[in-house]
């Protein structure tokens, strides 16, 4: 299989996140969560965190320029039956919204996940991100209660999406 999505004049593709463009972007996602949500809530991985071998990172490109990213994050823990993926990162840059990007990116990751063999994705949002939790609902997943190592702290959503029969 590809490891790149063409659609349009949009690219995904698996890269490493320590480039300047990306590190920006990053860190845009990182300001406008922290301005939504205190600190405490805000779980985010870090560049380093983004290279470790659990962890698969994709960059969406437009005419070559990074307008997106989003990230897999493996767990063979043993917390669910057949190991899932959790989404985190996920990020389009406000200039090029409006062009399905976040879709593609989700599609992305789902089809990694799946490569990967997992049995769901998982993901924690916040009550504040209207518009990424109707593109999570648009793709399929249900709200959930907390799962693995967070807790209900009043601004978190918590979701799922199961990726084969059977899973839970």
């Amino acid at each position: 299989m590809s490891m790149s999505v063409m659609a349009a004049d949009v690219a995904i593709a698996a890269e490493g996140p320590r480039q300047d463009a990306v590190v920006a972007l990053i860190a845009a996602l990182d300001r406008y969560l922290l301005d939504l949500y205190p600190a405490d809530t805000c779980h985010l991985l870090n560049i380093a965190e983004l290279e470790a071998a659990d962890v698969r990172f994709f960059v969406a490109r437009k005419d070559g320029v990074p307008v997106g990213c989003a990230a897999l994050r493996l767990d063979h823990s043993g917390y669910r039956p057949g190991g899932y993926g959790e989404v985190k990162r996920m990020y389009v840059d406000p200039a090029a919204r409006g062009h399905r990007i976040g879709d593609r990116l989700l599609a992305k990751l789902e089809e990694q996940a799946r490569m990967e063999g997992l049995s769901a994705l998982l993901l924690e949002s916040g009550i504040h991100q209207h518009e990424a939790l109707a593109l999570y609902r648009k793709a399929g997943f249900i709200d959930r209660g907390p799962y693995a190592r967070y807790e209900d702290n009043g601004v978190s959503v918590f979701m799922e999406k199961p990726l084969r029969e059977n899973a839970q």
